[in-house]
């Protein structure tokens, strides 16, 4: 109307709206950085603009401690379950029908003795105890000063033990290959032999060297160990290396101090992927191999005149590697380590790649690497379009693998909660088929399991209630438990 108050024209609008934007994502723009407008052109600024919006800061839960079972303890139980387990597959393939009336009886003995190779037990046995053996050494090692007299029975002790390993070793091994084909012979050695090329000499080729201001992880040295897989080692020091690390692998978990850099975010995560593969591969490899001496080497040397239940023996088989898997896991990823990935996926973030053209009245930015974006913001890498979706985002838009970190460990129960549906439908398919067991050896095989599932079982739900309760308090604006 005339003499009326004018409004603001769309290209005014338009252009008032993009320094007020800016401000969301702090910084300057002199490196690069611009806005884009409606028609795709880039906008740059002459001038730094002051952040006025930063995002809002990660604020981390504190768990409790909770009790997770010393190196000694762990190698000791884990040993024992493995040594039932082995005993649970020689009592499905020699198992014997002794409950028969004497009119006609079929055996005297519960198990068919005379057919039990004892030289093949004992070579799984000392093959199944070497991680036992390898932690009272490093146990007694990690003592502090004392005597000449205890330091001397240390060394003997020692000693003693590596020798009766070996010796017990050799004699099992010569008495084998007297009485088996060189076929059969080949089984014995066969996860080492498929352990040393696929993990001695295999290392991501494409990590960074961190930089030397990397002082958060300084517990287990990750920093060093990732600039070691960039130096060339020769086959003695890659094997030696490896197969310290396979006898017994170090639960020691690194530190968190919340860098606020980008860079040193992502440096961070790159320590605790290779941490965390390292890992996962050490698990998967013992798991294997456990179950490999327990349930599948007996079945080889199996006479060929000797019947067995096939579909029973590997079924034992899938179940030993599971709960191998999960027991292994559950010791070298504890809460506070998974806690550690959870904080250092917050400072990460995600980006969530959009379709294009859409978003095309929305001003949109480059991305830049020295930048913390807020969630919301848009940016442009690559000729793509994403979107910030976590708190801080720090992450690179295109890098599968930073994508892949955060739906792994944003939610801080996300493994534990795996883990539990593994190991509960595990004892639900056990508790099912015990029912439904007919055969005598059956009962007692799933009777010796389920007991060391349940123990399994009953820390991670432990861990499960109390973790669950931690992280559903709120915090205050300090970052404070709020009562």
């Amino acid at each position: 109307m005339p003499g009326g108050r004018r409004g603001l024209t769309r290209q005014q609008l338009s252009r008032s709206a993009l320094p007020s934007l800016q401000t969301l994502v702090g910084g300057s723009c002199s490196n690069g950085t611009g806005l884009r407008s409606r028609n795709g052109t880039s906008i740059g600024l002459t001038a730094p603009v002051t952040a006025l919006i930063t995002p809002e800061p990660v604020r981390h839960c504190r768990i409790p401690d909770l009790p997770v079972d010393g190196t000694l303890v762990f190698e000791l139980l884990f040993f024992i379950y493995l040594l039932v387990a082995l005993f649970v597959q020689y009592i499905n393939i020699y198992k014997t029908v002794w409950w028969y009336p004497y009119s006609h009886p079929a055996a005297s003995t519960s198990l068919n003795f005379h057919l039990i190779d004892y030289h093949l037990a004992s070579f799984i046995a000392v093959m199944l105890a070497r991680r036992l053996v390898w932690a009272l050494i490093s146990e007694a090692s990690q003592t502090g000063k004392t005597s000449i007299i205890r330091y001397t029975a240390l060394i003997t002790s020692r000693l003693i033990l590596l020798t009766m390993c070996g010796w017990v070793l050799c004699w099992t091994l010569v008495n084998l290959f007297r009485n088996h084909s060189v076929l059969n012979l080949l089984f014995l050695g066969y996860p080492f032999g498929v352990y040393v090329p696929l993990c001695c000499f295999h290392h991501d080729s494409r990590t960074p060297l961190l930089p030397a201001d990397c002082g958060y992880l300084t517990q287990e040295q990750l920093c060093d160990d990732m600039g070691a897989l960039v130096k060339s080692k020769d086959f003695l020091s890659l094997l030696r290396e490896s197969l310290k690390e396979q006898f017994n692998y170090s639960i020691s978990i690194p530190s968190h101090s919340c860098p606020l850099s980008p860079d040193l975010i992502r440096s961070e995560v790159e320590c605790l992927k290779a941490d965390f593969n390292k890992r996962i591969k050490e698990v998967l490899f013992n798991s294997l191999f456990s179950a490999y001496y327990v349930a599948f080497l007996p079945l080889c040397f199996v006479k060929s005149t000797q019947y067995y239940d096939m579909r029973w023996s590997c079924e034992h088989l899938i179940m030993v590697w599971i709960n191998a898997f999960v027991m292994l896991t559950t010791q070298l990823l504890p809460s506070k380590y998974c806690d550690l990935l959870h904080k250092s996926a917050a400072h990460l973030g995600r980006w969530q790649k959009l379709e294009h053209g859409s978003y095309s009245n929305t001003p949109q930015h480059l991305w830049s690497e020295n930048t913390i974006w807020p969630q919301g913001v848009l940016v442009r890498h690559n000729r793509c379009l994403y979107k910030a979706v976590g708190t801080y985002n720090v992450a690179v838009p295109s890098d599968v693998s930073h994508a892949r970190f955060y739906f792994l460990f944003h939610k801080p129960l996300r493994l534990l909660n795996l883990l539990i549906l593994i190991e509960g439908s595990v004892v639900l398919y056990q508790l099912y088929s015990l029912l439904r067991s007919e055969k005598w050896n059956h009962t007692l095989s799933l009777a010796l399991i389920l007991f060391c599932n349940y123990y399994v079982l009953f820390k991670l739900l432990r861990d499960r209630i109390v973790l669950a309760r931690a992280y559903s308090f709120p915090l205050n604006a300090y970052g404070l438990k709020s009562h």
